[in-house]
Order: structure tokens, then C-alpha cells, then sequence
């Protein structure tokens, strides 16, 4: 893709961006009280990817999508990703080869650019490939301190932390394929590590989790037979990273509690 054509698909895709606004501004109104569209950018870049794969379906395209198009049809995909950009929040991007794709710049600073396309090289954009660097990124974009999960310690392997923000939201972390991949690629060496490194929930914020899932009774949530760090243990020798069924028996469980718990 020419310098020239890139400039063209950004403004094709920034034009795009309004459509996308008009249904998820009234969709998400606000997120922790920060108004749209700061931090949806999950749910801009996923509506963005799907305008973007219908109008690629028309018979008759425009030539800022012929731009695109050609570039698929060398072999390129357009992938979502999630990852780090420069270790100061997190981000959902679209990937096209050697193109990073940003359909939602703006989702931390409302004056940036809604769109940018830069080579991937010089984004700033990349995996995240430890609980240590997320537990870094969360702490300065999310402003939460962060404790060890060991209100369900059955899940800790998956699921390591508990994040508490400024409001007193609690939620598990990293509840998200790549994180809950990172820990099952490490044979959950990962999760250990970083559970030996954080503090314990502090005892009135579980007291506020057990409260208010006390009706929930599956296996996962209830097993509090050894500690999250023995379970990372267990789960290494039973070779649990390999176990889809497990997997999902996890998500599951934590799907009945991921609404969080308010702590204040």
C-alpha cells in the first residue's frame, strides 16, 4: 500500500467511523462515567471490522475498499488483535499484514484522529506477553490496584487478578482470550509467578464477592481447597493447558461472577 493510497483508506475508514458512532454512541453512552467514545475501543473496532466485511461483500466497491481489497487478495487478512500500545493502555486494532489499522485512536484522547494506519513497526503496538506488563498497563490506564485472586483460587490459574478502582468496581482480570492463552501457554507458570508477587485480596473485599454470589454453587467457585498458587501447581501436573473442556468449565464459572462486586 502507497503512502498515498493509505491516506485515502484512512479518510474512507474515518468516514465510516461516523456511521459506526451515530448506533454505538446511543448503544454506550458512557463508560465509568467517561463519556463515549473514551474507552469503547473493543467495541468500535469490533463494529468497525463487521461494517468493513459487508461492504467488502458488495459486488461494486469504492475505491478507497478496491485499496483494501487488492491487498486481500495478495493474501493479506484483516485480524483483530488486542496487545499493548507503548505499555500505557491497552488497545483493539485490526491487523492487515504489516498495517496496523486503528479504528478507534480517539478512545483515550477524544482529539486524536478517529483512525490511523501506520506500519506495524512503528506503532507502538504489540503483544502482551506476561501478567507483570498487564498489571503495569492496568495500574496507570485504569487507575485500579490489583491483588492476587485468591477470592476463587480454582480460577487463579486462568484468572490471577482482582482488580478494585477509585469507584470500588471489582472484577477479575484478564478475562480475555489472549491473557487466559498466555497463562495456559505457560503451563500457568506465568499466573504462579505473578500470584506470588501480588498481595492477597484484603478480607472485607471478598467478604463483598462471597456476599454477593453466595446463591452461586458451581464446583470452581466453591473449591477452596488449596491455595491459587496449588493450583497453578495442580493444573500443571493434571496438564490442565491442554484441556478445552476445562477451559470452558473455567469461563463458565467466571461468566456467574463477571459483573464484578462493588467494595466501597
Amino acid at each position: 500500500m502507497e503512502e498515498e493510497q493509505k491516506i485515502t483508506l484512512e479518510q474512507y475508514l474515518a468516514e465510516l467511523r461516523l456511521i459506526v458512532d451515530l448506533r454505538l454512541t446511543a448503544q454506550y453512552p458512557y463508560f465509568s462515567e467517561k463519556p463515549y467514545p473514551l474507552g469503547r475501543c473493543k467495541e468500535i473496532r469490533n463494529a468497525m471490522l463487521e461494517l468493513l466485511q459487508t461492504r467488502l461483500a458488495m459486488p461494486t466497491l469504492p475505491a478507497p475498499l478496491q485499496i483494501l481489497k487488492n491487498e486481500l487478495n495478495l493474501g493479506q487478512t484483516l485480524k483483530p488483535a488486542w496487545g499493548s500500545l507503548r505499555d500505557e493502555y491497552f488497545q483493539n486494532a485490526i491487523l492487515l499484514g504489516d498495517w496496523y489499522i486503528d479504528t478507534a485512536n480517539d478512545t483515550v484522547n477524544p482529539n486524536k484522529p478517529r483512525v490511523e494506519i501506520v506500519k506495524l513497526e512503528h506503532s507502538g503496538f504489540s503483544a502482551i506477553t506476561s501478567f507483570e506488563q498487564f498489571c503495569l498497563i492496568a495500574r496507570k490506564y485504569w487507575q485500579v490496584t490489583i491483588y492476587k485472586n485468591d477470592i476463587y483460587p480454582a480460577l487463579a490459574p486462568y484468572l490471577p487478578l482482582v482488580c478494585v478502582n477509585k469507584l470500588g468496581a471489582s472484577w477479575l482480570a484478564a478475562a480475555n482470550d489472549d491473557m487466559i492463552a498466555l497463562a495456559r501457554k505457560s503451563c500457568f507458570v506465568l499466573s504462579e509467578r505473578i500470584l506470588n508477587e501480588l498481595p492477597s485480596t484484603p478480607t472485607p473485599i471478598k467478604q463483598h464477592w462471597y456476599r454477593r454470589y453466595s446463591d452461586h454453587t458451581d464446583y470452581l467457585l466453591k473449591d477452596t481447597a488449596y491455595s491459587a498458587t496449588e493450583f497453578c501447581q495442580r493444573y500443571r501436573g493434571q496438564h490442565k493447558e491442554h484441556d478445552l473442556l476445562f477451559r470452558d468449565e473455567v469461563v463458565k464459572a467466571y461468566l456467574l461472577v463477571a459483573q464484578g462486586a462493588s467494595v466501597a
